[in-house]
């Protein structure tokens, strides 16, 4: 299909951030809008696509979630265990996991905004339920929530970007892929970007707009640009996701309009990943299964036979995305986890069953680490060592405190760190020996998710600042991972689809206005 000579409001991107930006759009009154994209339309979904479709809002409670989701019957609803999640547990856990560098505005937004973003969602047939499977723990026969994060979508991002694609349609949002944004176009005498060139069918074309709205994704795709911005090594990192992610938009924007660059540009979220997925693209079938994030549960060691991170030091949703860095920075950018009995059974099926991930299983630790050895391990001694170690003080925390209580759904408190033993590198919560067979190991890498840097906007719009007047430049707006200053080294899980969510709502409901005739 040929693109249309002009429209009213054009995005780019198909993620989360560009289809809810879209349906704003039309929602608020822009009569013509169309949502280009570069990849083929069997990529559809951007990097929300192989998202487990978590998203972290403010609620009040079960009740209040309850209204949302289509998984939980009222027996179900009996044995939940799931506190209020207030506008200061969310504005703190931003300041917390963040360093305190977020761009205050934005974090207030995203807070404030998060909710009544969520029940729009809903709204517009986003299929919400509780993440029985990702964020809640059977103890004691309560299903206890935890990590201050219990929503996500039906069938995860592949449900998500359906159910976007039929909202979007159902609205008369008008897509085409394999359609690239090559050039931002402006008035001469007022700066404002007033159309786009793209290529479509191998042939470029000039589509005339009122307002562009960037939702292209960052730059995680790009082995060139991580290298560049995140450091060396880098390029060697797997991608989580869709390989389309480039940073051609940021460079666009940077380019033709000058747009203002703000946040961490070194920083990223990269997780532990399946040390034998695909290198340069995520598996659309697999998507997030190539995650591996049962730590928490065990301990993840390096090829040299030592750990490098506390498994425990926070819930495993505050930790996830910077442990990817922690592994990249090892030798080989390798590392294993490692479990016994006593968890092996607690770890999420979709992550560690034997048909999406090579385990490796001993009867002993001796014999894991033989079986290690063909797949990196260079210190065996040191490995056995180490776990028995650890054990030890394991131990010896458990004699000194004999009324603490292993609960995963909690920071238990069950440390390495006792009077009489001390890890140089302890394990914070949920520390339990290693010594019961069978045991079991998986091998992973750093995958890649989003990165942090992005382009300077109003909070209250997603207006784009260009860097020559410090001024919003007309016309022009960003959304999603385009975005800076919200992220820094770290992020609390499940707030990347909220932000873009909310602040994409924001932007297509100001570019609408913008474009409404006076």
């Amino acid at each position: 299909m040929a693109p249309p000579s002009r429209c009213d409001v054009l995005v780019a991107g198909s993620g989360n951030a560009g289809f809810a930006t879209a349906v704003a759009a039309k929602e608020a009154g822009a009569k013509h809008v169309l949502l280009i994209d570069k990849c083929p339309e069997e990529w559809a979904g951007g990097n929300s696509y192989f998202t487990a479709g978590a998203y972290r809002t403010v609620h009040g409670g079960t009740a209040d979630l309850l209204q949302l989701v289509n998984n939980v019957d009222a027996e179900t609803a009996k044995r939940i265990d799931l506190e209020p999640y207030t506008v200061d547990n969310f504005s703190n856990d931003m300041k917390r996991i963040c360093s305190g560098r977020s761009e205050p505005r934005l974090a207030k937004i995203l807070i404030e905004d998060s909710n009544a973003t969520v029940k729009w969602l809903k709204s517009n047939g986003i299929r919400f339920q509780l993440s029985f499977n990702r964020q809640a723990y059977e103890v004691d026969g309560r299903l206890k929530f935890w990590g201050g994060l219990s929503l996500k979508t039906q069938d995860g991002g592949k449900g998500l970007i359906e159910d976007h694609k039929t909202a979007a349609r159902k609205h008369g949002v008008e897509v085409l892929y394999s359609t690239p944004l090559k050039r931002l176009i402006t008035d001469p005498k007022t700066g404002a970007v007033t159309a786009v060139a793209v290529q479509s069918n191998g042939e470029d074309a000039v589509i005339r707009t009122g307002a562009v709205i960037l939702a292209a994704g960052g730059f995680e795709s790009n082995p060139r640009l991580r290298s560049q911005y995140l450091g060396p090594g880098w390029d060697l990192a797997k991608v989580r996701g869709t390989p389309h992610n480039t940073g051609d938009c940021l460079e666009t924007a940077i380019r033709d309009v000058s747009a203002a660059q703000t946040g961490n540009w070194s920083g990223c979220h990269s997780v532990a990943w399946d040390a034998n997925a695909p290198s340069d693209t995520g598996d659309r079938e697999a998507s997030n299964e190539f995650t591996k994030s049962g730590y928490p549960l065990g301990l993840m060691f390096n090829t040299l036979g030592e750990r490098f991170v506390d498994e425990g030091i926070d819930l495993r949703n505050y930790t996830y995305a910077k442990f990817g860095r922690a592994i990249l920075a090892q030798p080989s950018h390798v590392a294993f986890q490692i479990w016994d009995s006593r968890t092996v059974s607690w770890l999420r099926s979709e992550e560690y069953r034997p048909e999406r991930v090579e385990r490796i299983t001993a009867d002993s630790i001796e014999e894991l680490a033989d079986k290690l050895t063909p797949l990196g391990l260079e210190n065996r001694d040191a490995f056995v060592r180490n776990v028995e170690e650890y054990n030890e003080a394991v131990y010896a925390f458990q004699q000194e405190n004999p009324d603490k209580k292993w609960d995963p759904a909690v920071r238990d408190g069950m440390s390495t760190q006792s009077r009489t033993k001390r890890l140089a590198l302890g394990k914070t919560n949920w520390a339990l020996p290693v010594d019961k067979a069978p045991f079991l190991a998986v091998a992973v890498t750093c995958g890649i998710t989003f990165t942090f840097g992005g382009l300077k906007v109003n909070p209250e719009t997603a207006q784009v600042v260009s860097s020559m007047t410090g001024k919003e430049i007309p016309g022009l707006y960003a959304v999603g991972e385009m975005m800076g200053g919200l992220f820094y080294e770290n992020y609390p899980g499940g707030s990347g689809l909220t932000s873009g969510a909310v602040f994409g709502r924001r932007a297509g409901a100001a570019a609408a206005k913008a474009v409404a005739p006076s």
